[in-house]
């Protein structure tokens, strides 16, 4: 699969690949960002967003390559996911990673939880 087919899957901004690489950076370029859906939140679901290592992934999980990083998601999240785009600011107020989730029927103010249609 390449770069652009990944885009369809979850697409990535300039802004949110130049924070992504930054952090990898700072990390020794050994983890990989894994992105991922829990229950909770004022919408009933939360985006989740933390640095994995390539020991952590299990055959449950789809790594996904882009140019110079791989994000990693389980399936299951995937299914709620598929499409998203991941941008960055660095704003003072509000910034940092923002989600715009095209399955979500249902957001909350801060952008970090959303709601989906039945399944």
């Amino acid at each position: 699969m390449n770069t652009q087919d990944n885009q369809k899957i979850i697409f990535i901004t300039h802004n949110a690949a130049s924070a992504i690489i930054k952090l990898r950076k700072n990390n020794d370029n050994l983890i990989l960002l894994r992105i991922g859906v829990k229950q909770g939140g004022c919408s009933g679901m939360s985006y989740t967003m933390h640095v994995e290592s390539q020991a952590n992934i299990t055959q449950n999980d789809k790594v996904i390559n882009y140019l110079n990083f791989k994000i990693v998601c389980n399936f299951k999240s995937l299914l709620l996911l598929y499409g998203l785009c991941l941008d960055y600011s660095n704003e003072l107020v509000g910034g940092g990673f923002s989600f715009t989730n095209p399955n979500a029927i249902q957001t909350c103010g801060c952008g970090k939880s959303f709601n989906v249609d039945k399944m």
